[in-house]
Parts: structure tokens; C-alpha cells; sequence
């Protein structure tokens, strides 16, 4: 990659909880921005979405190699908070993957083989 405007330590960035990034104001009056997921993907580069201006984000990646693989990072706590609380409630019509996972594990039934088909697998 050419030329970085600037080097930033992580530190001088801020965190913005809504937009799930880090950010760090650009000349151009916009702000250069760097999400958890690129930082754990060891991508070092935060980019200002109205001009050109990169600059190079100096942070240690084994700070975030436990970054989970979605995107969310707090907001999935929050979620899955909201889906414990929701579990009571059955007027809730949409069913999230957690919900169909549970209904899935409450529904299976474990056996154990018979002797003849252990016998037959040997």
C-alpha cells in the first residue's frame, strides 16, 4: 500500500459502541474508522470514508484474536440478554436460531444400538 497519512496507536483511538468501530478524527473533517473483526484479522489499516487519507493503526492483535467471528461485539451480549429474558414469553413470533437450536435439542432422542447392528458393524 503507498503512503499512510498517519501511525495511531490504538489507544488514541475511540471506541464507538453504535457503529461497532474504532475511530480517529481525519483532516478532511470525516473520521478514519477500523472495526474489532479487521483489528483480529491483523488488517492494520483504518480508512476515512469521504476522502483517500489511510492511516496505519499500531495495536497488539493478540488483544483481539478472541474477538468472536461476528461483527457486534458488545450489541450480541445485549442480544443474547434479550433472547434469556424473551424465553418465557411464548407470544413472540419469531424465532431466532437459538430458539430453533433448543427446540431441536429438547425434541432428540438418544438410543442405544442394538446388539445385532453392533454386531453388523464390527
Amino acid at each position: 500500500m503507498g503512503a499512510y497519512y498517519d501511525e495511531i496507536e490504538i489507544e488514541d483511538m475511540v471506541w464507538d459502541e453504535v457503529k461497532g468501530v474504532y475511530h480517529y478524527p481525519c483532516p478532511c473533517g470525516d473520521r478514519f474508522e477500523i472495526s474489532r473483526k479487521q483489528l483480529a484479522h491483523c488488517e492494520d489499516i483504518a480508512t476515512c470514508p469521504s476522502c483517500s487519507l489511510i492511516i496505519r493503526v499500531v495495536y497488539d492483535p493478540l488483544d483481539f484474536e478472541d474477538e468472536p467471528p461476528d461483527d457486534e461485539g458488545s450489541a450480541s451480549e445485549e442480544s443474547e440478554e434479550d433472547e434469556e429474558e424473551e424465553e418465557g414469553d411464548d407470544d413472540n413470533d419469531s424465532d431466532s436460531d437459538a430458539d430453533q437450536f433448543e427446540d431441536a435439542l429438547e425434541k432428540l432422542t438418544l438410543t442405544e444400538p442394538s446388539v445385532s447392528a453392533v454386531a453388523a458393524a464390527a
